[in-house]
């Protein structure tokens, strides 16, 4: 069952992530139905911006590692079933902005890496643990995040799975604004709206040239990650123990 839905704004589309009891955690049906509706958008030229965000309480978790760990999920089966939405996203000529209204996790902060503008709510929080779960990235971690904050403070983050606030995030370059809860998407709205003013032609050449011409070039290095990641084997059974322990972490950060 997919958790996606899709609302028109004008000359925006917001999809959002709905699947709150699991944080938004990806499973394969909702990853291919994103990956589909963000191509319907991208291929409507009455679209001028695609706001990606997520039910609360959270963004995104990343992949649903329950899936992963009893074997519904096959990572090498992404590709294959044409569900990859973090390569969709750097593929889109579409303006995209992340609205980060919670935690954005691993998976999650891949889809905000990969968005071209991020605003986050103050209640946004980021975190990359690939490393604590076992899973190599292969949605541009490795080469987006330091291209966003600098190889330090993305090795920072990547070696200990340390959450960044949203203030911290906005002072290192990973989002753009950090406004009010309840602003969040007006905030979102209003800067698609932006967007929508500018030259069409233009606007899709500048961000295809913003992309290329960061460092290596990006199809490249975007290529690069996902062979190393794709064909790595994911151990199920050592996912599902590393699952339990990064939930057991979550909450004793949070206080719970």
């Amino acid at each position: 069952m997919s958790h996606l839905t899709s609302e028109r704004h004008e000359t925006t589309v917001v999809l959002r992530l709905d699947a709150p009891e699991r944080r938004n955690a990806l499973d394969l049906a909702t990853m291919a139905d994103l990956v589909r509706a963000l191509r319907a958008a991208d291929g409507d030229p009455s679209v001028r911006a695609i706001v990606l965000t997520g039910a609360d309480p959270a963004f995104c978790a990343g992949l649903d590692l329950n899936a992963v760990s009893t074997g519904e999920l096959v990572l090498e089966e992404v590709a294959e079933q044409d569900a990859d939405p973090w390569q969709t996203l750097q593929e889109l000529g579409t303006p995209t902005i992340a609205a980060v209204n919670g935690a954005a996790v691993t998976g999650g902060l891949e889809l905000v890496l990969c968005c071209d503008l991020a605003i986050g709510s103050e209640r946004a929080r980021f975190a990359d643990t690939h490393a604590r779960v076992g899973i190599h990235p292969s949605g541009g971690m490795t080469v987006l995040l330091p291209r966003f904050i600098g190889l330090r403070a993305a090795l920072s983050m990547s070696l200990t799975g340390r959450f960044v606030d949203a203030d911290e995030a906005r002072s290192m370059g990973l989002i753009n604004a950090v406004v009010a809860h309840a602003d969040l998407l007006e905030t979102a709205l209003a800067t698609a709206a932006a967007v929508a003013e500018t030259d069409a032609t233009i606007l899709a050449a500048l961000v295809s040239s913003y992309r290329a011409q960061s460092g290596m070039p990006l199809p490249e290095a975007l290529a690069q990650e996902r062979e190393r990641g794709r064909g790595m084997t994911v151990d199920r059974a050592a996912v599902e123990a590393r699952r339990a322990e990064v939930i057991a972490r979550g909450k004793r950060l949070a206080g719970g």
